[in-house]
């Protein structure tokens, strides 16, 4: 087990990536906390995952910006080097002819902040998984 320095939570993994400190209540919160030059770009995902899918409930879940109906639906997040959006393993697999150029995982779409953001691709994912 290893505990972080900063905030004494323990975790498995040596040096695990986590967020110290108290979880923002809302995603202008948790927006407002990023680097500034991200921050421009979380805005126009919430907007656009907002106006794809304005129903959902907007919270914080896992300390993420989340879009929940009856169950989570999106959720996404900063980090140094790319944004990620989490729509779930079902919407990678759909999507995957559209994202070969982004890496993907489990459930989990990599965009880099070193290109331009597939801001309707977004879209569309977020209208899938809401639908589906």
């Amino acid at each position: 087990m290893w505990t972080c320095p900063k905030c004494n939570r323990s975790f498995r993994t040596q040096n695990q990536q986590h967020y110290c400190g108290k979880a923002p209540e809302t995603i202008d919160e948790y927006i407002a906390e990023q680097v500034e030059e991200v921050q421009p770009v979380l805005h126009e995902i919430q907007k656009v995952i907002h106006e794809a899918i304005p129903e959902a409930e907007e919270k914080i879940s896992w300390s993420m910006p989340t879009f929940k109906g009856k169950k989570n639906v999106i959720q996404f997040a900063a980090f140094k080097k790319h944004v990620s959006i989490f729509p779930g393993p079902e919407a990678v697999e759909f999507f995957q002819d559209r994202l070969r150029e982004y890496k993907t995982s489990k459930g989990t779409i990599q965009f880099p902040l070193a290109k331009p953001i597939p801001y309707e691709l977004i879209h569309d994912i977020a209208v899938w998984c809401w639908e589906k």
